[in-house]
């Protein structure tokens, strides 16, 4: 099943509900107004099962025209991000490495994302925006050092995300990335969480980015360096994974920095990331109104 967090247009209000497809139209249910909190909440009292029931009695009273689509966990404590991930992804790099022994690792702030069918913002200070396209991990059930057999116990579900990168601010420190990666909202996270019963294989989830419609990232999680459980184990054994986290599993080559010459994104353009059987996220490219 899956589930959106929304802001209602007419009201301001936020919420959270069911997502129903039906003859390629999308209508969400109102599961907040009357239960309260908000996803992570659900996630944290392992009661996603509760969650699907009241859903599937629940009406659909929102065409998707009538709100705002908002990351899905909102008042989650971390978002870890790994980077370098697929094997052709570390190659694209032409720098005679050999594969990584560990993941690269980085965190981003809720700001610095937006939601589906939002834009992503290009700032003043560079015209270097580039797009990638994942898969999302969102924890259910929280832990310390948890055995790589039993990680995928630990999934709630999964999102996609447009991790923006400004590849020319990654660059200001030798050491860090943290600057080029957490520009307000030069990232996409959505459309909405789809509950962890609906994958059969981690290790079998098709992931394609195209930008106006060409296709520039095409890959399968088989071709991962680091696994969805091994990410989840190793993380762990530094910090505490808790309910609502959300883990970026890494890009695909083809991102535009990789080209020759490089293609960045230019206001206008339109990104979508298909995976996992989410869906599809979509979004635009503005440049920031100062």
């Amino acid at each position: 099943m899956k589930f959106s967090t929304y802001k209602v247009k007419a009201t301001g209000l936020t919420s959270y509900g069911s997502i129903k497809e039906e003859d390629g139209i999308i209508t969400i249910s109102d599961i907040g107004k009357s239960h309260g909190g908000d996803l992570r909440e659900w996630i944290e009292e392992d009661s996603i099962d509760e969650l699907k029931n009241i859903a599937e009695k629940a009406s659909h009273l929102y065409h998707e025209n009538e709100i705002e689509y908002m990351v899905p966990i909102q008042s989650g404590e971390k978002i870890v991000c790994i980077g370098v991930n697929y094997a052709k992804r570390n190659a694209e790099y032409k720098d005679n490495s050999d594969a990584p022994k560990y993941p690269s690792v980085f965190l981003r702030y809720l700001d610095s994302f937006t939601g589906h069918k939002e834009n992503m913002v290009r700032p003043p200070e560079s015209d270097k925006l580039d797009y990638e396209g994942e898969i999302v991990i969102i924890i259910g059930k929280g832990g310390r050092r948890i055995p790589i057999e039993q990680a995928h116990d630990h999934i709630a579900g999964l999102t996609l995300m447009n991790e923006g990168t400004l590849r020319d601010w990654v660059r200001h420190a030798k050491f860090n990335v943290t600057q080029g990666k957490n520009f307000e909202k030069s990232g996409i996270i959505g459309p909405w969480m789809m509950t962890a019963d609906e994958v059969t294989d981690y290790k079998n989830l098709s992931i394609q980015t195209r930008v106006n419609g060409e296709i520039r990232q095409d890959d399968n999680t088989s071709n991962l360096m680091f696994p969805f459980d091994y990410i989840i184990s190793y993380l762990s054994k530094f910090m505490t994974l808790k309910p609502g986290d959300m883990i970026s599993t890494g890009t695909p080559n083809g991102a535009g920095a990789r080209f020759d010459p490089p293609i960045y994104l230019k206001p206008g353009d339109t990104v979508e990331v298909e995976a996992a059987g989410v869906g599809i996220l979509r979004n635009g490219v503005i440049d920031e109104v100062l």
